[in-house]
């Protein structure tokens, strides 16, 4: 998405640097329910039966398509290279018997200290604010580890869940993007963005 971030915060060499070896030295996020880890190619079927819910991937425009364990093996290892770039990463959650619950692509831009958080969690895991807490986690973890300036999230126009969530969590509505899918087809995204302080506001560190 070569529009994002909206919000340009240019960094220094230095910050830079440091970024990309926080992303690189990422190994997952330490959720009290089913920690994260980073995605191997190994799990390519695991993550392709969890993608395979219509629930799961017909909201999430840039999922590979078509959908095949092929398709998502390619992902992990574009995300594997992200990794070793400093420029992303794919974490999965995995329930005791290894099935995936739950996934966190990060796209990251090292230059404007920004990082964009996608993602989503099988459908017998949400409820009980499951959904606003890991994504409060998942924020804390990006400014906190990732030493990020801005966090960028998206969604399509008709996504009341994902917009009600952002919204609450105090993320701010910047415009929308058209978005494009590796085949070429495109969507209408809504933009939302929060700076490193505005966050800290919002949600201090001893709430």
């Amino acid at each position: 998405m070569g529009d994002l971030p909206l919000t340009r915060i240019a960094l220094s060499p230095a910050r830079q640097k440091a970024i990309r070896e926080a992303v690189r030295k990422a190994k997952g996020i330490a959720f009290e329910k089913s920690p994260s880890r980073v995605a191997s190619l190994e799990d390519a079927d695991a993550f392709y039966e969890f993608l395979s819910d219509p629930s799961i991937h017909a909201p999430i425009y840039n999922l590979p398509r078509p959908l095949t364990v092929e398709s998502v093996r390619s992902m992990i290892a574009r995300n594997i290279d992200a990794q070793a770039a400093g420029e992303g990463v794919l974490f999965l959650r995995f329930d005791a018997d290894g099935g995936v619950i739950g996934y966190s692509e990060f796209e990251i831009w090292p230059e404007w200290g920004a990082g964009d958080l996608g993602g989503a969690l099988r459908q017998d895991q949400q409820g009980h604010r499951a959904g606003v807490n890991g994504a409060k986690q998942s924020f804390d973890w990006m400014f906190d580890e990732l030493e990020l300036e801005l966090i960028v999230a998206t969604g399509a126009l008709d996504n009341v869940r994902t917009a009600r969530m952002l919204d609450g969590l105090g993320l701010a509505r910047k415009g929308e993007i058209t978005s494009t899918r590796a085949d070429g087809s495109t969507r209408q995204s809504r933009v939302w963005e929060v700076t490193r302080d505005e966050w800290r506001r919002a949600h201090p560190k001893d709430d």
